[in-house]
């Protein structure tokens, strides 16, 4: 089974994506930016500012995860796209969490000051979703057209989200997901 995992910056997808790998025994794919960024020696700030010049990046980060998913029978994939990148995903979830509950997560895990965390977090989502639906023609906003299962997760448990997405995944796909 190939579970794919889609949000916004600081809603939570890496922690989620695994926790529900742990506990499922699936392999993780979360291969990011931030990677990409340390693969070339580039700081992650500018390696993002090189990306909304070169689209190329974005294509290759999304085949390179695409061809990892597609190598494994069973996986956990968690990007800002997955859900619409990986096709033969069986289930597919999207994180949803207000700005400001983001911003929190973002500044807590990263530092600064909040205001530069929610001002950064908003350009941020402006210029991700521009360059997503130029290179791809996805809006990112509209999730739930693709979306076999929407979580709020402003008030839950990164625990409580991921037994969700097996509860839900089992009524859909109507098999007993193992976990370990």
């Amino acid at each position: 089974m190939r579970i794919a995992i889609s949000s916004k910056s600081g809603c939570g997808n890496t922690t989620v994506t695994r926790l529900l790998s742990e506990a499922l025994g699936y392999k993780m794919i979360n291969f990011t930016f931030r990677q990409m960024a340390k693969e070339r020696g580039v700081d992650f700030t500018t390696f993002c500012k090189m990306a909304e010049g070169d689209d190329n990046i974005d294509r290759e980060l999304d085949r390179r995860q695409v061809e990892m998913a597609m190598a494994e029978e069973n996986c956990v994939l968690g990007s800002r796209l997955a859900i619409w990148m990986l096709d033969k995903a069986d289930f597919k979830v999207y994180l949803s969490a207000s700005e400001k509950t983001r911003s929190e997560r973002i500044f807590k895990r990263e530092g600064g000051s909040f205001a530069d965390r929610y001002k950064e977090t908003k350009e941020r989502d402006e210029r991700d979703s521009a360059r997503y639906l130029r290179i791809y023609g996805i809006d990112n906003n509209r999730y739930m057209d693709v979306a076999d299962l929407i979580i709020d997760t402003d008030s839950r448990r990164p625990e409580e989200i991921r037994d969700l997405i097996i509860s839900e995944a089992e009524k859909k796909l109507k098999v007993r997901l193992v976990t370990i």
